[in-house]
């Protein structure tokens, strides 16, 4: 996903040379006493080494043994709300990250604060969801690795999401309605069911379990853990890690 320039490797051969001459010229004086020597075999091996070092990098940038062509993607996350889909995601995002992957993670509550006025409708869902798989799809063209966590309750606008993505991987994260209430991280179940939130997911708006997904999570069965390893594991079996 990034290569060395050739300025950057000229730079690299320059800033190398240097401390390496400086070395030679110290041993030379020491060995011989005398510092026009030591400068004259000093000047001699910096050009040397130096054109030898440049070409030495060159020629490696193109050798292809030891290299590992990274596929981007994009890992949408699924499920109700309190399944854990944010935490799980994050979890997922920061192991890539620290692993020095070009990832950017996308969530819901985040990404609605942007556009305030995103309402709850089915129509208004949709077109949420198509907007930010449009901003997941570019990232992913543009070598960019993506976490998205959404509830993305219908399943047409899921698979409109994975028409725009070259590799959408689809993580159905299960919990079942009962622990979601239980956990009702932000109150919205027990808003919801005074009334008080109307088209909310799993009370009065459907959720469309996903037909085929690519991994299944249950985190009322699986740790934050347990579940991101499971994750991990799939990319690094299909090879995008």
């Amino acid at each position: 996903m990034q290569k060395d320039t050739k300025y950057r490797s000229l730079f690299k051969a320059l800033s190398w040379r240097l401390s390496g001459t400086v070395a030679t010229m110290i041993i030379v004086f020491i060995l011989v006493g005398r510092v026009s020597v030591a400068a004259i075999v000093g000047g001699f091996e910096m050009i040397t080494k130096f054109l030898l070092y440049f070409i030495h990098e060159r020629v490696w940038d193109k050798v292809k043994i030891g290299k590992k062509d990274i596929t981007p993607f994009v890992l949408w996350f699924t499920g109700l709300s309190g399944s854990g889909k944010s935490t799980l995601a994050e979890s997922v995002y920061k192991k890539l990250k620290r692993s020095g992957y070009r990832i950017e993670h996308l969530d819901g509550d985040k990404v609605r604060s942007i556009f305030p006025k995103t309402g709850f409708s089915k129509e208004e869902r949709n077109n949420h969801i198509r907007r930010v798989g449009f901003l997941a799809s570019m990232l992913e063209k543009n070598g960019v690795m993506v976490t998205a966590s959404f509830i993305s309750p219908y399943e047409e606008t899921r698979q409109f999401v994975r028409g725009l993505c070259q590799n959408l991987i689809l993580t159905y994260v299960f919990a079942p309605l009962e622990v979601c209430e239980k956990r009702d991280p932000k109150g919205m179940y027990k808003k919801a069911r005074a009334g008080q939130i109307k088209n909310f997911t799993g009370i009065d708006d459907a959720y469309q379990a996903p037909e085929n997904p690519e991994i299944i999570v249950d985190t009322n069965k699986e740790t934050v853990e347990e579940s991101c390893q499971k994750v991990i594991a799939y990319l690094k079996n299909k090879r995008y890690i």
